[in-house]
């Protein structure tokens, strides 16, 4: 709790205290002092509990920022393991049907030769 919180809370309850008291001696201005200093007293405790709440996530952005920074480093580890999976597996792939690979190869670069250079009527 930090002053503002404790000084509007105050403030409220004697707002009360003094709305009471206006009523029960019939004075408007105790009853509107009263209503008036619980409305500001309200306003002040509200205010409060929002420097609270803006304090705490403050004080705890550097705990997720890490969190955030751990989760990251462990899913960038995920994909390097899952690319290192699949060119391991790719170069085997290679390494076991190198002619089915080099024609694959000559028919794209085939392909690319006619797209680029071929003749279109």
């Amino acid at each position: 709790m930090n002053k503002d919180e404790f000084q509007g809370g105050a403030r409220y309850v004697g707002g009360k205290v003094e709305k009471a008291v206006g009523d029960a001696v019939d004075s408007r201005n105790w009853t509107v002092d009263g209503v008036v200093d619980q409305v500001a007293g309200g306003a002040q405790h509200t205010l409060g509990r929002v420097k609270s709440i803006a304090a705490d996530a403050i004080d705890s952005a550097p705990e997720l920022a890490d969190e955030a920074r751990d989760r990251l480093k462990a899913a960038g580890g995920q994909v390097v393991d899952s690319v290192k999976q699949g060119s391991q597996a790719a170069v085997q792939t290679v390494q076991d049907q190198p002619v089915i690979w080099a024609i694959a190869a000559a028919a794209v670069g085939y392909g690319l030769a006619w797209f680029i250079h071929g003749r279109r009527d």
